[in-house]
């Protein structure tokens, strides 16, 4: 059952070296302040797992939390690469760095395969394609009833998801709406989930087939806002773009990448305090 707790405390209590972790978001609602509360704690080993994965992970990759990454793209949206994520795998800097590389719609069904405790998922999406041979987890199955010979590969199921929300109410039932990918997938498939939300409400007044995720399959909840900073959150903030555009000097050198990583996120408390650090900054976040 969900309980609210701080965001530290959800970290300490649901995240340990050498996880597997997810951390999901499509476009907005990425969870950047839990990825900052890794990277404050220290965590070390973690396996992540993103479909996209984008600045938070670069960030993750860069301070040293990662030994693999599982995903389907990588990036800096709409500018260009991921410089820590890159160094990582060329020159094994800060540590060397795992890659197992699927589709979007394999990780997609993995994720469902996952949520429905099953050991693989089954698509087409592969035939004819040269996947399988920079992923040895991509076999062959043929259908029982069909004959069809399909592309099965290994479920998700990661030891922690987290995701960021628009609303939770007092018992810790989660409202995310807008643009979805699979958040909730994500968090079925996973043995723990933390959720940070802008805000807690009494209700949700949640409209007829919102995508609502039950206490029950919740473990913290955390009230956060702007925490899905600096992409964006619908209903609530836009996408700050100046910072993606900044971000690609930032993390283009070792040297600035870690005095970043030290002034705003080693340097400060929580999100609240990075936030008015990154305020006080040329790096201003607006």
């Amino acid at each position: 059952m969900a309980e609210w707790m701080s965001l530290a405390e959800a970290i300490a209590a649901n995240v340990h070296d050498g996880d597997t972790i997810a951390m999901e978001g499509f476009t907005h609602l990425i969870p950047f302040a839990a990825g900052h509360e890794v990277i404050r704690q220290k965590l070390k080993n973690l396996s992540l797992i993103r479909m996209t994965p984008d600045l938070i992970y670069d960030q993750l990759i860069g301070a040293g939390c990662a030994k693999k990454l599982t995903f389907s793209w990588g990036g800096n949206p709409g500018v260009g690469s991921l410089h820590r994520f890159r160094d990582a795998v060329e020159n094994e800097w800060p540590t060397p760095l795992e890659i197992e590389e699927r589709s979007h719609s394999d990780l997609a069904n993995a994720y469902v395969a996952g949520a429905a405790n099953l050991p693989f998922s089954v698509l087409r999406g592969y035939t004819g394609s040269d996947f399988a041979r920079v992923n040895d987890r991509i076999r062959n199955i043929t259908c029982p009833f069909t004959g069809e010979v399909l592309a099965a590969t290994p479920s998700v199921r990661p030891d922690v998801t987290v995701i960021h929300a628009q609303k939770a109410d007092r018992k810790g039932n989660v409202l995310l709406w807008g643009i979805l990918g699979v958040q909730k997938e994500a968090v079925l498939a996973a043995k723990r989930a933390i959720v940070t939300v802008e805000e807690r409400v009494e209700s949700l007044d949640a409209a007829p087939n919102a995508c609502i995720l039950p206490s029950w399959v919740v473990n913290a909840v955390c009230n956060v806002p702007r925490g899905a900073t600096p992409s964006y959150a619908h209903g609530y903030y836009e996408r700050d773009n100046v910072f993606y555009r900044t971000w690609d000097r930032i993390a283009r050198d070792r040297e600035s990448f870690n005095a970043w990583v030290n002034r705003h996120i080693h340097g400060t408390k929580n999100f609240e305090e990075y936030l008015q650090s990154l305020a006080d900054s040329s790096e201003q976040v607006v």
